[in-house]
Parts: structure tokens; sequence; C-alpha cells
């Protein structure tokens, strides 16, 4: 019994050792010089050849199950084209301005910007009305304090660099051709990683009524890449038209492809189902900021990066936010079910009034 308590906390901890990978081999097959559309359209390829084929066996099965009463959910028209339209959101808009970023900033700054991603979750949330701020309340102080310690964060990455930090390796293990960013390019990036941060918590959002019209979560993945790949495909053709520049070696850019398609795609989507449905979504997030400690290290190592002082600064206050907001989501979960205590002779009305104005006093305390 033991044993199973402390596997969430593994899986927990391989969760951001294998986004840690991914930010750093991507890094370095884009500082190879492999085009990132071209390398969009092979992952996501990659993936569906990895994802559908599992999808489909399992469609198979469960229909062979599941009885007439509660029959497989079926691909109606409309529901390929939302899934065609969440795959040009999520998949091929999200991921192509994401590695175009990452590109013209760092490792570090790509992954402290993913810190930022339940900020934007719950503002997307909070602007489709599927979340609510109780500004007298400590939770909702906590949600608005977290969104600007994230708007701090970005910006101090954005425009501040500050002095940098020794690379750990003189001969890096992924070699290549150094080479300047400018303050411009580092600036756009900066701001173009928090958009593709926002356009996938948006997609995170819309999944949740797609997954009640269509509960097949494997299928829907599959689909979704399968469309990315097709949209993706079109995309790389008119940025590369040069056909030479497509080929693939044994070289970093393969690497890369493969670790983010069985890796990034597979491996993650099953490891962090299986731990959110153990521990919760939120057990799941609040391991994010280990991938930025994670990456520091490595990007410094594998890629021979000076990490800036601006950007540890301000990923420490991305991180900040984040666990401000989810301190904020946990105590609103806690209000809602914590049972009032009834004194004797006291009503149920007089102890709801009881429980609001002791929590209204505590935050006056606290102003």
């Amino acid at each position: 019994m033991g044993d199973v308590g402390k596997k969430p906390y593994v899986v927990a901890v391989a969760i951001q050792v294998i986004y840690t990978g991914l930010f750093i081999v991507s890094k370095a097959a884009f500082d190879s010089g492999i085009n990132t559309y071209v390398f969009i359209f092979y992952r996501l390829t990659t993936a569906t050849a990895l994802l559908l084929p599992l999808a489909l066996i399992s469609s198979c099965r469960r229909r062979s199950a599941t009885t007439t009463a509660t029959p497989e959910p079926t691909m109606s028209c409309r529901l390929l084209f939302k899934l065609f339209l969440y795959a040009l959101l999520g998949n091929t808009f999200t991921l192509n301005v994401y590695n175009v970023s990452l590109k013209q900033t760092s490792a570090t700054v790509g992954s402290a910007a993913t810190n930022s991603m339940p900020v934007a979750t719950f503002l997307l949330a909070l602007l489709l009305r599927m979340e609510v701020v109780k500004v007298r309340s400590r939770s909702g102080l906590g949600k608005l304090a977290g969104v600007g310690l994230c708007v701090v964060g970005v910006l101090v990455i954005a425009f501040f660099a500050g002095p940098s930090i020794r690379p750990l390796a003189n001969h890096p293990v992924f070699a290549h051709k150094p080479h300047s960013v400018s303050n411009s390019a580092w600036i756009r990036g900066t701001f173009l990683l928090l958009l593709a941060c926002t356009t996938w918590s948006l997609w995170i959002v819309l999944q949740v009524p797609l997954l009640k019209e269509y509960p097949n979560k494997l299928m829907a993945t599959a689909m979704q890449c399968l469309f990315g790949a097709l949209q993706s495909f079109v995309v790389a053709v008119v940025v590369e038209r040069d056909f030479a520049k497509w080929k693939l070696g044994l070289d970093i850019g393969l690497l890369a492809i493969l670790y983010s398609a069985f890796l990034g795609t597979g491996a993650l989507m099953y490891l962090q189902a299986w731990c959110a449905e153990m521990k919760g979504p939120v057990f799941v997030a609040m391991w994010s900021p280990l991938a930025l400690v994670f990456t520091i290290v490595c990007s410094s190592f594998f890629l021979g990066e000076a990490v800036h002082l601006g950007s540890i600064f301000g990923g420490i206050l991305l991180v900040g936010g984040l666990y401000s907001v989810l301190w904020g989501k946990s105590k609103e979960k806690e209000n809602k079910i914590t049972p009032v205590v009834l004194e004797e002779g006291q009503s149920q009305g007089e102890g709801t009034a009881v429980h609001e104005k002791d929590e209204e006093d505590e935050l006056t305390s606290h102003v």
C-alpha cells in the first residue's frame, strides 16, 4: 500500500522530466537548422501513426463490450468539423507559434512560459463564465494575485535580461553554431510564447464540452493529431518549398521528432491522465515548476545556453502566480465542501451567516 501511495509522486516527477527533455531536444533541433514548420508536420504525423491505431483498436473493443443501451458514440460531420477547428487552434497554430518563439528565445524561457498556462486557463474560463471570482474572499484575492504575478513575470522575462550565468559545460552535448538574438526578437518571442500558452489554454477549456459530447478521449486526440498533421503540411509547404530541406538524417532533428511524438505526446497523455485520476488535476499542475528547474540546469549543460538572471527571476514570478491561482482554487473547493458545525440551539441559516462573517472578518484582518 505504501508503494502505491508513492507512485503518483514518482509519475509526477517523471512527467516533468519528459517535459524537460522536450524543451531541450526541440531547442537543440531548431538550433541545428531544422525548419520549425516541417518539424511540427513530422511530429504530428508520427503522433498520429502512434495514436490512431490504438484509438481504432480501443473503439472496436468498446463496441464489442458495450450493450445496445450504451452504444459507442459516432463521428458526425458536425463533430468532425469541430475536431478540425480544434486541431487548427490547439495543434497547428499553437505548436507552430510556440516553436517559432522557442527558436527566438531559450529553452528556459519556453519552460517558464508553460507555468502561465493554468493562469491563462483561469482567465479564459472567467471570460467564458465558467469561473467566478469572489473579490471579498481569500480565494478570489489569491486568484487575482496569481494573475498579477504572471503578468509581471512575463514583463521581466521580456524586458530585463540581467547578468548571465556561465554554462556548466564548455563543450555541450548538443553542440551547435552560436547565434545571437536581438532584443526585439527576444521580446517578440517572449510574447509569442505567452500567446501560444493562451491559445493552448483555450484549447484545454474547449476540450471539456467536446469530451461531454464525445467521451472517447483517445479517438478525439488521435483525430485532432491527424487533422493537425494535414494542416501543418499545408503550412510547411507554403513556408519551406525546398523539399531537400525536408530530408531527415540520423541527427538531433530525428531524435526530437521521435521524442516529441512518442514521449511528448503518447507517454505524457497517458501519465498525466493517470496521475490526474489518482490525485486530481491540481496535483499534476503543482509539479510543473520542477521542469523549469530541470531545464535551467539541462539547457546549460546540454545546449551550452547562458541562463540570464531575468529569465530566472521572471520564472519565479510565474511559478508564484501558478501557486497563487492553485491555492485560490483549493481554498474555494475547501469552502464548498467543508460543512459548518452548528452549535446547540443554532439554526442552519444562522450557521451559514456566522461562517460567511468569519471569512470576511479574517479577510479584513489581513487587509
